[in-house]
């Protein structure tokens, strides 16, 4: 796909972010590399010749893959700004659970590069896609683990989840996925918000952001404090 739509359909989700601390700039709109833009070009590619025979995502237009999976997944990296900390020694560690086509992990991986991922997707076809992708783009720091995320064992800085289904049973297991002072992202649908902060209590939740272009889906981001 041509990489100048690409950023063109992306502006959106780079807009400056309200609230942010405007000392360090963190607020400002954002850009992304040439070679963020070709990592996604290539990434789409795959994706459309994967769908056609692994059903990944319903999802088929290109500039809506753009949009919807690319647009959608960097919004949400870009409220965990700790993601692109480069602190010496520290590599977030960001656990994407029932990771699919691989949104919203990948495209975290492509924005703050020095993240630690870890896929997690129990579709062995899915999780076969996943590895052709972290092949082609040479991504490093990223496992796929191809099981139930009940099986993992490992702790992260980050965990997120995207299109829920199985709710009540999904939402303890990721929780329990999470180190101290770690932090679970949530895009869901609005009618979802209430159930799982009823389901997670113990969290500390932001207020629902809404995505851009949608009138449905929110981003929702509940937080562990440390030593919990």
């Amino acid at each position: 796909m041509d990489e100048a739509r690409i950023a063109e359909l992306l502006v959106p989700f780079l807009v400056k972010l309200p609230g942010r601390d405007r000392t360090t700039g963190a607020n400002d709109p954002v850009s992304l590399s040439p070679h963020q833009l070709t990592y996604i070009s290539i990434y789409i590619d795959l994706l459309l010749k994967w769908n056609a025979r692994v059903n990944l995502t319903a999802v088929r237009e290109p500039e809506e893959i753009v949009t919807r999976h690319f647009g959608e997944s960097i919004f949400a990296a870009r409220h965990l700004p700790e993601v692109k900390e480069e602190s010496v020694g520290f590599k977030p560690h960001v656990v994407d659970v029932g990771s699919g086509a691989g949104f919203p992990g990948l495209p975290i991986k492509l924005w703050a590069p020095q993240v630690r991922l870890t896929l997690i997707e129990s579709n062995q076809r899915k999780a076969t896609f996943l590895r052709e992708v972290v092949r082609s783009l040479r991504l490093s720091d990223v496992e796929v683990f191809a099981g139930r995320a009940s099986s993992f064992t490992g702790f992260a800085d980050f965990v997120t989840v995207r299109a829920v289904e199985r709710v009540e049973a999904l939402l303890p297991v990721a929780a329990g996925l999470l180190g101290p002072a770690g932090s679970l992202a949530m895009l869901v649908g609005k009618g979802q918000v209430k159930p799982v902060r009823n389901l997670l209590p113990d969290l500390e939740w932001s207020e629902a952001v809404d995505l851009p272009l949608s009138f449905n889906r929110v981003l929702i981001i509940g937080s562990k404090e440390s030593g919990l």
